[in-house]
């Protein structure tokens, strides 16, 4: 299992920072259901075996690979996407987000994700790699700029590789996100992810791949359990990088490999937008409560200004130093939602600094937010998903508004041209040419 040592070596190097499935068998096949033969056998003694029920379908899982993961057909608990109605104002997004997610002895994957279910937040798990690679098979790995076997995050055993799974299946399958966080963590100018190439992070991600689609391969012991439930090549369209580093050539790399989405920047309460055909989603500056400036929406930023490099600090201010992180994140939130209702973006460790303070604090906001009215506990994908079915118009009108910036003469007004614009357009499309005036007759 992973050693909570390691996990909390993640953290600190960061400056930003199951069920199986129904209709398989241990090793990932599909099985028939029986039908129902009892009951028909008794029907048919009645005269009326003819409308006994059919046997169930064959189940729809299909191994992809070696088994480590198959498709299962359409996500399932993905909520409606809706484009905005002329006038209307935008949903309140938040979205929770978790880098290198993985199961260890603290159990907050699973605490997490049971939170989760119990407020209807759909989160983001940025899974890093190397916790689906066993430590005896560490030579696998080869990082840009680093000898093969070489993690700054270190690897797994069995039994953590075996938790982690069991928390990515049953996330999938409440609809949550499982992105990527990519695999060894360096940081910094000695071959950190801010000095790779394009090329070097093509390998990055292909190898974070690779981990995610052959587990069963690389840990043997493992091959009776269930595979992931979805096709990891799909299934993967965004990321957040280590320390927030490198995300330039990241983009340039990600987005030949299906990649929709960063969220490795820094930027304030408003509207995304697209760069470079991707949509940049950062972290947000939010405020600290007391002090005299604002800070990043993650748990690392609050705990290093609080207790420095010590993830375990004065144990009289764990308290305090929870409450601030989450007094700092309600005003955030308070500030979209009364203003211009940019998705508020957060993100965690699965870490239990200063006493588990930060892992309170989120919890506690993520029950005070997602019970609201016109509020929406998304996944980064989900949120992309809601951008591209908007009007671009009506977006780049959005990102006018700053922080905390209503629009002065209401959203029905500042959003119903663009939006009744747009609708006006789509009928006309969808009506197609033959529904235009005709032409006048040739009067010669």
């Amino acid at each position: 299992m992973m050693a909570a040592t390691k996990r909390i070596a993640l953290g600190v190097m960061t400056t930003a920072l199951v069920a199986v499935l129904a209709g398989c068998s241990g090793a990932g096949s599909g099985s028939s259901a029986s039908g129902g033969a009892g009951a028909g056998a008794e029907k048919g003694a009645h005269g009326a075996k003819e409308n006994a029920p059919e046997a169930a379908p064959k189940s729809a899982v299909k191994l992809i690979g070696d088994g480590s993961t198959a498709f299962t057909g359409v996500q399932p608990n993905m909520p409606a996407v809706q484009r905005l109605a002329p006038g209307q104002k935008p949903p309140q997004f938040v979205v929770f987000s978790w880098d290198g997610a993985g199961e260890d002895s603290q159990k907050l994957f699973s605490h997490f994700r049971s939170v989760g279910k119990k407020y209807d937040a759909k989160m983001t798990y940025f899974l890093s790699g190397v916790y689906l690679l066993p430590e005896e098979k560490r030579s696998l790995y080869a990082p840009p700029q680093h000898a093969a076997g070489r993690s700054d995050i270190g690897f797994n055993d069995t039994e953590g590789i075996r938790d982690t799974l069991a928390e990515l299946r049953a996330a999938w399958k409440d609809g949550n996100e499982i992105g990527t966080h990519f695999n060894g963590h360096f940081c910094g100018k000695d071959g950190g992810v801010g000095t790779w190439s394009v090329e070097e992070w093509k390998s990055e991600i292909s190898q974070a791949k690779a981990f995610v689609k052959n587990w069963k391969t690389n840990a043997p012991e493992l091959k009776n359990e269930a595979p992931l439930p979805f096709d990891y090549d799909q299934e993967l369209v965004g990321a957040r990088t280590p320390c927030l580093e490198g995300q330039k050539n990241m983009v340039a790399a990600a987005r030949t490999m299906g990649f929709r989405y960063d969220s490795s920047g820094v930027g304030n309460q408003v509207w995304p937008k697209k760069k470079d055909g991707v949509w940049d989603i950062p972290l947000q500056l939010v405020p600290m409560p007391g002090r005299a400036f604002e800070t990043l929406s993650m748990d690392y930023n609050f705990m290093v200004n609080q207790s420095g490099t010590k993830t375990q600090g004065d144990p009289s201010q764990h308290t305090y130093w929870g409450n601030q992180m989450r007094d700092g994140l309600l005003q955030a939130f308070d500030r979209s939602y009364n203003g211009n209702r940019a998705p508020l973006i957060i993100g965690n460790h699965f870490e239990s600094w200063n006493g588990g303070t930060y892992m309170r604090a989120i919890e506690e906001t993520i029950a005070k937010v997602c019970t609201k009215k016109d509020v929406r506990c998304v996944s980064f994908r989900q949120l992309a998903d809601w951008l591209d079915a908007q009007d671009p118009q009506v977006l780049a009108k959005l990102t006018t508004l700053g922080v905390g910036e209503a629009p002065k003469q209401g959203w029905k007004t500042y959003l119903g041209a663009q939006a009744a614009a747009a609708q006006q357009g789509e009928k006309e499309k969808a009506a197609g040419p033959e529904a235009a005036e005709p032409a006048p007759r040739n009067a010669g």
